[in-house]
C-alpha cells in the first residue's frame, strides 16, 4: 500500500472541503465554540504519512522510592524483562543521555509524539477500614500535596503494592509501539516519543526506564530538583478504585526550544487532555498544535476526562476547533464536548462532532463504539470478551485508531474493530499495558485484513 508523506506537502492541499458549519443546535443550546470560525479543510486520506526505520532501546529500572520503605513495591509486570528478551533488547549505559541526544540529533521525524502528565502509578489492594482509616472517600480521584502522599505511602508500608510508569497516554503510546514494532508487520518499526515533565528523582529515572523498555522514547529533560508526579491507586475488594494523584513537576510543561524541535520533527502529535487542566501548560499546548500544523504534522487530542472537559471547556475547542484532526473520546465525553444531554445517543454526538474534526472516535464500553467522518457514524460492534480490568481500555482503544492510521488504511471498519479487539485484549487481563505477544498476533491479523482488502481491489 502506498503511503503519502505528512510533511511533503501543506495541511489544506491535503483536506478535502469541510461542511461550511456545523448542524443548528437545539435553541436552547449555546453554539459550539467553535461554530463561527472559517471552516478547516478535512478529510480522512489525509491521515497517511510516511515512515522511517530506528533502532530501540531498553533500559533496566533504577531504584523507586527515595524516603519510603520499598518492601511491598513489585515492578508491573505489564512490560516485564520476559517481554523484553522476545525483543532482544538489554540494558545500556548512559541511556538517559543516549536518548535526550537522539531527540535533536540529525534530521530524523517522530513518528509519534504525545504529549501528556508524567506520572508514576503505585497499585495495591486494600480494604475499606484503611480508606475510613485515613479519611479517603472511595471511588473518588483527588489532588493531594507531598505531605498527604507521603502520608498514605507510609500507611501502606508493609502492604504489597505494584509501581508502574502510569498515565493515559503513556497506555496508549506504548500499546501503539508495540504494535508498530510487531514482528509480524512488514512496514518499518513505528518512532514513538513522548514530552512532559518528571523530577531528577528515582520516580524520574524510573518512569523514563519503563518507557524506554517498551520502545517509547521519553525526551524531556527532568526537571533539576523536581519532584515526579505519582497517582496511588487503591482498589478495595469490590473493585473500585480510588485515586490520588500528586501531580509534582507534572503540572509544568514549557514550550522550549527543545520541545519546539521535537514538534517540528514529527509526523502525528497527540495532546493528553489531563493537560488542559494544568493552567501553565494551556500556552505551550496551543503553540505545540500551532507548530505542528504549521509543519504539516496530524494533530490528536484526547478528551481524558468530562470533569475536565466541563472545566476546561473554551480551551479545549480552541484546540480542537482549530487544530485537531483526530478527537477520542468516550460517550459521556463526547456529550460533553456538544453539551448534550445523557439521553442522547453516543452516536449522535459522534456525528455532531465530525463535523469539527475530521476523524472522531467514540467509545460505548459494552455497547460499542463509533468513528465519525463527515457527518457520518460507522457502528462498531464490540467483539466477545470477559472483563477482568477496564482500566486503560480508552487508552488501548485509541492506539488501534492510531496503529490503522499510521499504517495507512483506508477501511474505517477495519480500523475500528482492530481498535476494539485492542482494547478486548487489554480489559480481559489485570493491567493497563497490551503485552507484547498480543501485540504481534493483532497487527499479523490486521496486515492480514489490509492485504486481502488490496487484493480484492486488484482483481
Amino acid at each position: 500500500m502506498a503511503l503519502a508523506s505528512a510533511a511533503s506537502t501543506s495541511s489544506a492541499s491535503r483536506l478535502a472541503p469541510r461542511l461550511a458549519s456545523p448542524p443548528a443546535r437545539p435553541p436552547s443550546q449555546p453554539p459550539l465554540p467553535g461554530a463561527t470560525r472559517p471552516p478547516r479543510r478535512c478529510s480522512y486520506h489525509r491521515l497517511a504519512v510516511l515512515w522511517e526505520d530506528r533502532a530501540s532501546a531498553r533500559a533496566r529500572v533504577h531504584a523507586l522510592l527515595g524516603g519510603f520503605s520499598d518492601a511491598g513495591v513489585s515492578e508491573s509486570d505489564d512490560d516485564d524483562e520476559e517481554e523484553d528478551a522476545l525483543r532482544g533488547g538489554g540494558p545500556r549505559e548512559d541511556e538517559d543521555a543516549i536518548e535526550l541526544a537522539a531527540a535533536s540529533a540529525g534530521p530524523e521525524r517522530w513518528d509519534v509524539l504525545g504529549l501528556g502528565q508524567a506520572m508514576v502509578d503505585f497499585s495495591g489492594m486494600v480494604d475499606d477500614e484503611f480508606l475510613e482509616r485515613l479519611g479517603i472517600e472511595k471511588g473518588t480521584r483527588k489532588v493531594v500535596n507531598h505531605e498527604e502522599r507521603g502520608r498514605v505511602l507510609r500507611a501502606m508500608d508493609g502492604c504489597s503494592y505494584k509501581a508502574a510508569a502510569g498515565g493515559s497516554l503513556s497506555n496508549s503510546l506504548v500499546a501503539l509501539a508495540r504494535l508498530g514494532s510487531s514482528r509480524t508487520d512488514s512496514y518499518p518499526e513505528l518512532r514513538i516519543a513522548m514530552a512532559g515533565s518528571v523530577g531528577s528523582d528515582p520516580l524520574g529515572s524510573f518512569y523514563r526506564a519503563k518507557l524506554r523498555r517498551a520502545n517509547v522514547h521519553f525526551l524531556s529533560k527532568p526537571v533539576k530538583d523536581g519532584t515526579t508526579g505519582t497517582v496511588i491507586v487503591l482498589t478495595t475488594p469490590d473493585a473500585q478504585r480510588t485515586m490520588l494523584a500528586y501531580q509534582g513537576t507534572s503540572s509544568t510543561l514549557s514550550y522550549d526550544s527543545d520541545l519546539a524541535n521535537l514538534v517540528s520533527k514529527t509526523n502525528l502529535l497527540i495532546v493528553e487532555g489531563y493537560l488542559f487542566e494544568l493552567p501553565h501548560t494551556i500556552e505551550a499546548i496551543k503553540q505545540a498544535c500551532e507548530d505542528a500544523h504549521k509543519n504539516g504534522a496530524l494533530i490528536a487530542v484526547t478528551a481524558s476526562d468530562v470533569s475536565c472537559i466541563k472545566r476546561c471547556y473554551n480551551d479545549f475547542w480552541d484546540i480542537v476547533g482549530n487544530y485537531a484532526d483526530i478527537l477520542f473520546a468516550n460517550a459521556n465525553e463526547a456529550r460533553a464536548f456538544c453539551e448534550l444531554p445523557s439521553t442522547d445517543s453516543p452516536m449522535s454526538a459522534t456525528r455532531y462532532l465530525s463535523h469539527s474534526v475530521p476523524l472522531v472516535s467514540v467509545t460505548d464500553g459494552v455497547h460499542g463504539s463509533y468513528i465519525g467522518v463527515k457527518g457520518e457514524a460507522i457502528y462498531i460492534p464490540p467483539p466477545p470478551c470477559i472483563p477482568i480490568d477496564t482500566c486503560g481500555a480508552g487508552d488501548a482503544y485509541a492506539s488501534g485508531i492510531l496503529y490503522g492510521v499510521l499504517r495507512g488504511a483506508s477501511d474505517l471498519k477495519g480500523i475500528g474493530l482492530l481498535a476494539s479487539r485492542v482494547a478486548a485484549v487489554v480489559v480481559g487481563q489485570q493491567g493497563t499495558r497490551l503485552r507484547v505477544q498480543d501485540a504481534d498476533r493483532l497487527a499479523e491479523s490486521f496486515s492480514l485484513h489490509l492485504d486481502s482488502l488490496e487484493f480484492c481491489s486488484d482483481v
